[in-house]
């Protein structure tokens, strides 16, 4: 039995004509963003901008830090970015993508004006209905998935409001609820949002607690922050746009965690955010003077060095 056949349950992403960039259910989006996974359907499919020759011209432009890739044939629990290397540039990966055996992502692709008009397009028709829940739409990034058939992306999770268009391809992501403490604690997270260690440990029982949902050409989902999910491809090169966003709220989250990891540190057991208004806005503004403060102390370091 494959990863994806054991998981609890499966979805299917409507098809549903659509005039503009993209389509959803607007009584599902306000009930799950956010807080739950849900299929959406686009209509980028055969755009040029995903064309195997424009995605070498992109790989040409971006800085190569921002180009990530590896063996695409590595197990769930491997974590990301950690799988061995091909041992092939990146362009050459990208021309052997149908049997090098490998997985990679184009991180911030908005650099090039043609990416960022397009990612704009698509989250401008989100904004509306995301900003009804959580309002101010900021730090719009996007990244473009390249990966050879049956390549997997190891368990992990990210720290944006995610809608991921699958382009070319099939593949089946695997998502967990990520209220769910058994799976992720209180003490992954914060060391997630303070840099501390990326990494999050994959257990096979999660396995029988995912819902899977099964993405065509045509079809997308949204993942909300911070829910653990991977990725398994189907037999035929996969190409897929991640349009992420974040919000003013979001990014206060994220800091009342990175408190947290501090506290930690120090022996204490803190509140996770959303149990008391005072405490967090005292980690908030108690963090972010922190960041501030350091943010000046070490230019004047430098300069003094």
């Amino acid at each position: 039995m494959t990863l994806h056949q054991a998981a609890a349950t499966s979805y299917s992403a409507p098809r549903v004509a659509s005039n503009g960039l993209l389509n959803f259910s607007d009584q599902i989006f306000a009930q799950r963003f956010g807080r739950a996974p849900f299929s959406i359907g686009h209509n980028l499919s055969g755009h040029p901008l995903f064309s195997i020759e424009r995605l070498l011209e992109l790989s040409r432009s971006l800085p190569e830090g921002n180009v990530k890739y590896n063996s695409g044939r590595v197990e769930v629990g491997t974590g990301i970015y950690r799988g061995p290397a091909t041992g092939l540039s990146i362009q050459e990966t990208i021309r052997r993508i149908e049997e090098c055996g490998a997985w990679m992502v184009l991180k911030f692709v908005e650099q090039d004006p043609e990416y960022r008009e397009l990612l704009d397009a698509c989250l401008d028709e989100v904004a509306p209905h995301s900003n009804s829940i959580e309002a101010g739409m900021r730090r719009r990034e996007g990244f473009i998935f390249i990966s050879s058939p049956s390549s997997i992306t190891p368990y992990h999770i990210d720290p944006e409001y995610n809608f991921l268009l699958q382009i070319r391809g099939t593949k089946t992501i695997n998502v967990l609820d990520a209220a769910d403490r058994s799976v992720l604690s209180e003490a992954a997270i914060e060391n997630f949002f303070s840099g501390r260690n990326h990494q999050i440990a994959f257990a096979d029982a999660f396995i029988e607690k995912a819902a899977s949902f099964n993405l065509g050409s045509g079809d997308g989902l949204h993942i909300p922050p911070a829910a653990p999910h991977w990725v398994q491809n189907g037999p035929d090169v996969c190409i897929s746009f991640s349009i992420t966003f974040r919000t003013p709220e979001l990014e206060r989250r994220d800091l009342i965690y990175v408190a947290n990891s501090h506290l930690r540190r120090l022996g204490l057991t803190p509140r996770p955010p959303g149990r008391s208004a005072l405490m967090d806005s005292v980690k908030y503004l108690g963090c972010r003077a922190l960041r501030r403060t350091s943010s000046i102390i070490r230019p004047m370091s430098r300069t003094n060095n």
